[in-house]
């Protein structure tokens, strides 16, 4: 029961509070990373296996202290239960998430494309110089959609199954694939230990949100796309959730988009026309009912062990 109460506890902050203005410990985190790149990255001349071994130590270095930490702090008495509620807050980050998406909508009812552009690409990496309306609505939706597992059901997988310490381990690694898990030549090596340990803490969670999505929306049209359109998908696990969350929504993504100078086609995701601005509500809709789903079967489950039953009876 404490554990349905930690994370009830912590989406309510995280609804009545948001994301904090000043000071956000994944901020700094992010900043922190930064620096030890610049001093552990090396000359170009480097080799490949030696830049693969100073990212594997960089990950180390930034994310094993964090556990220990988490750790120490959730073990303290009276205190630990306050550290653990915390510590998920920081971790979620659905009212963030809705307020960036519903940040680009409006810009884009009121036909600013410039504030639009702007607006979204503080939540893609994409180049968004060039996006006109329906790639910034699309943008913004698969945003949502991939968001929707690492920014909630994936922070809550990981807290429920490894308490404080999982759930910082998880966004920490999170952060550091959104800066070092690109396939370009500078993060190639130098992020290939990030982008494998993200895809490893993301697969089951991935797979959750994709079935939620499936379940949440147009099931049969999201079972189709998931099934047959996943694996095309450069990442095993967005492939998943993005292809089901298309699916559900009954909107097509993917297609052409800019990544660092050079537009890049991509395969195509979801069934029916390209997302609007509509869209978008739907699919903040979307990953908040697969917030309640799962807060629900574990209240379910914890209700069960409560009274004294079993899980199957």
């Amino acid at each position: 029961m404490q554990l349905a109460l930690l994370c009830l506890s912590a989406v309510l902050l995280d609804r009545c509070l948001g994301e904090p203005p000043r000071w956000h410990p994944l901020v700094g985190f992010g900043r922190l990373a930064g620096y030890l790149e610049q001093r552990l990255y090396g000359p170009p001349t480097l080799d490949s296996g030696t830049r693969r071994r100073r990212g594997v130590a960089a990950v180390l270095v930034l994310v094993a202290p964090a556990m220990a930490g988490a750790w120490l702090l959730a073990g303290l008495p009276y205190l630990g239960v306050v550290a653990d509620c915390g510590l998920l807050y920081l971790a979620l980050g659905v009212t963030s998430l809705r307020e960036h998406a519903e940040a680009v909508a409006m810009a884009l009812r009121q036909g600013d494309l410039t504030l639009a552009r702007q607006r979204v690409g503080t939540i893609v990496s994409r180049d968004t110089a060039e996006l006109d309306a329906g790639q910034i609505g699309a943008a913004t939706v698969e945003s949502v959609l991939e968001n929707g597992c690492d920014a909630v059901s994936g922070a809550l997988f990981w807290f429920i199954v490894a308490g404080a310490p999982g759930v910082v381990a998880y966004r920490l690694v999170n952060t550091l694939d959104a800066m070092w898990g690109y396939r370009t030549e500078r993060y190639r090596d130098f992020g290939w230990a990030a982008a494998r340990l993200d895809d490893g803490l993301n697969w089951l969670p991935a797979r959750l949100t994709a079935l939620s999505y499936t379940l949440l929306g147009r099931s049969r049209t999201a079972w189709n796309c998931w099934r047959t359109q996943a694996a095309a998908w450069k990442s095993p696990n967005a492939g998943a959730v993005m292809a089901a969350g298309a699916g559900a929504l009954e909107v097509t993504l993917g297609g052409a988009a800019p990544y660092h100078g050079q537009w890049q086609q991509r395969p195509p995701l979801g069934a029916g026309p390209p997302p609007d601005v509509a869209a978008i509500g739907r699919a903040l809709t979307l990953v908040q009912h697969t917030l309640w789903l799962w807060l629900g079967l574990l209240w379910f489950w914890a209700g069960r062990i409560w009274w004294g039953g079993t899980l199957f009876a």
